[in-house]
Order: structure tokens, then sequence, then C-alpha cells
């Protein structure tokens, strides 16, 4: 099963070996690379980068297009965002 052209994503991220607050700098670091309009596909882990990451994307201004697990059982999240 391929992915949708529609849903490839400008930029990958994967946060999974990472633990906060390292996770969200990371990603505004990768935010803070993009262009407005561009999106992203974050990999990240159930706890707390799944508590913190899409809340302060939201918090700053960006708009969350998904989050859901990457496989049944969750664990790992796919988070996919657009900068403002």
């Amino acid at each position: 099963m391929g992915k949708n052209p529609a849903d490839v994503m400008d930029y990958f991220l994967d946060i999974t070996n990472d633990v906060c607050p390292l996770t969200f700098v990371k990603t505004k670091l990768l935010i803070e690379r993009m262009s407005s309009g561009q999106t992203a596909e974050v990999r990240l882990n159930s706890g707390e980068p799944l508590d913190n990451v899409p809340r302060s994307v939201e918090e700053h201004g960006h708009e969350l297009l998904g989050l859901f697990p990457e496989s049944p059982g969750g664990g790992v999240y796919i988070l996919r965002l657009r900068k403002a």
C-alpha cells in the first residue's frame, strides 16, 4: 500500500530517540527552516512528546493536519503540521 501523493510532506523529522524538552526544540528548529505553508511529518513517541509537541505546535500558531498512531497499538505516532 503506497502513500497518496497528496500526503507527501515537505519535511520529515524523527524524534523518537529524544526526550522532552528536546523533542519540541528539534520540532521548532525544523519549523523555523520551513517556509509558510510548507508541511512536515514528525515521528514521535507516546507519553510526554505526544502530550507536549502537538500542543506546542498549535500554541506557536501552526496548523495540525493530523495525528495518528504509526501502527495499531500506539507507541509511536505521526504528527503532520503546516507552518503558518
